[in-house]
């Protein structure tokens, strides 16, 4: 039933701003269309922190970023002209294709102090989109599908699952939620999706007999009905999907060819990758 359990890593983004990563290891690269996924915080900020905390203008291609919180707001601008604040229950989606720059900011925090504690995931596109039109659309928490039930809540942030088709846009068949789970609350993840996982945000989970503790994510088997339990109160990320093919990583892109990636390095280096018009003041270069 489970295939893998898969640790949290801690990773400074620069200035002293740290994740926990999950995906990618070595052992597991993706789940579905699922390549990236960092949770951030929770970490309180006070009033008056450095401009060095935010993450300052960077470049992407050949994915789409999913930015989720639970709490906090982070300020995102980018290179088609978004600018959008994310708070908790939103959805920001960025569809990077072919390219797109962007930032994003603690700007709240740095007002008046902030707890910042969400999602990020990228999700790889599949064949013959990783070159679309680069987009960003902001989704409020109104937006998003709501299943309550006795012992559970669940935003469907997108994708189609439990009953429920969420309006995000997709490129590929997936599904992605955010679960709270009362202690001894059961959920079945979907079987129709070949690739599923679930992250334990908080809480503790238990899985065909196996614990699942904090920040550890349970990669599960093909073609199985994971029933999770909660053994105490509980937030839970599910997800999957259908498998897009073999995608490659170098530092922020994501592409089926080599080429293409070093490609997308030489553009940025070069300076023809264009910057947010709101925030082209300074920006993260290329690691050599």
């Amino acid at each position: 039933m489970i295939e893998r359990i898969i640790d949290e890593r801690q990773r400074n983004l620069g200035g002293g701003f740290t994740v926990g990563r999950v995906l990618p290891v070595a052992q597991r690269r993706m789940v579905g269309p699922f390549i990236f996924f960092d949770h951030m915080g929770p970490m309180a900020f006070a009033a008056g922190i450095p401009k060095s905390l935010d993450v300052r203008p960077h470049p992407h291609i050949g994915l789409s970023t999913v930015t989720y919180l639970f709490d906090g707001e982070i300020m995102h601008r980018d290179s088609i002209g978004s600018e959008e604040a994310i708070r908790p229950g939103e959805v920001n989606w960025m569809t990077a294709g072919r390219g797109i720059t962007h930032s994003e900011r603690f700007e709240k925090a740095r007002a008046q102090g902030d707890m910042i504690h969400g999602i990020q995931s990228w999700v790889a596109l599949p064949d013959g989109e990783e070159e679309v039109v680069p987009a960003f659309t902001h989704y409020a928490s109104a937006d998003l599908p709501m299943l309550t039930d006795k012992g559970l809540s669940m935003r469907l942030i997108a994708g189609r699952a439990f009953g429920q088709t969420s309006r995000v846009k997709t490129h590929s068949p997936m599904f992605y939620a955010h679960t709270l789970l009362d202690t001894g609350t059961q959920l079945e993840l979907p079987a129709d999706y070949p690739e599923r996982a679930a992250y334990v945000v908080s809480g503790r989970i238990e899985v065909s007999g196996q614990t699942i503790d904090a920040l550890r994510m349970a990669v599960f088997d093909s073609g199985t009905a994971p029933v999770l339990k909660a053994l105490e109160p509980s937030v839970v990320m599910v997800l999957g999907g259908d498998p897009v093919g073999q995608r490659f990583i170098d530092w922020n892109f994501v592409s089926s060819s080599k080429d293409r990636l070093a490609q997308a390095k030489a553009d940025y280096k070069a300076g023809r990758m264009k910057l947010p018009d709101l925030d082209h003041d300074e920006f993260v270069p290329l690691p050599e």
